[in-house]
């Protein structure tokens, strides 16, 4: 069992930056490849970026956040990184960072994702 709490959501002007933050429970975080997902209401939960486990050496985006988004972790700190830079209205959501069992898969949908924090709140204004 993995419990995942994101921080560092909150306001930000258009071509800002933020940095969210997952931590991990448990001693076998490093085990799991990691995603970051965005939700806006009304709208299904759309993929943001995921990181392979072990040292993280594959990293994967969606093409509306390559170049601006940088998913990174730290194994011993139990913890997932989303640095978001050149924000834009459109990157307005929910961020939710999710734990996916598998060793070798870097997950696109939400359905290939197991455990999932409560979500921190990203609003860029224009």
């Amino acid at each position: 069992q993995v419990q995942l709490v994101e921080s560092g959501g909150g306001m930000v002007q258009t071509g800002g930056s933020l940095r969210l933050s997952c931590a991990a429970s448990g001693r076998t975080f490093s085990s799991y490849a990691m995603g970051w997902f965005r939700q806006v209401p009304g709208k299904e939960r759309e993929f943001v970026a995921t990181i392979s486990s072990r040292s993280g050496g594959s990293t994967y985006y969606a093409d509306s956040v390559k170049g601006r988004f940088t998913i990174s972790r730290d194994n011993d700190k139990n913890t997932v990184y989303l640095r978001m830079n050149s924000l834009k209205p459109e990157d307005t959501a929910v961020y939710y960072c999710a734990a996916d069992r598998s060793l070798l898969r870097l997950g696109v949908s939400p359905r290939e994702y197991d455990y999932w924090g409560q979500g921190t709140q990203v609003t860029v204004s224009s």
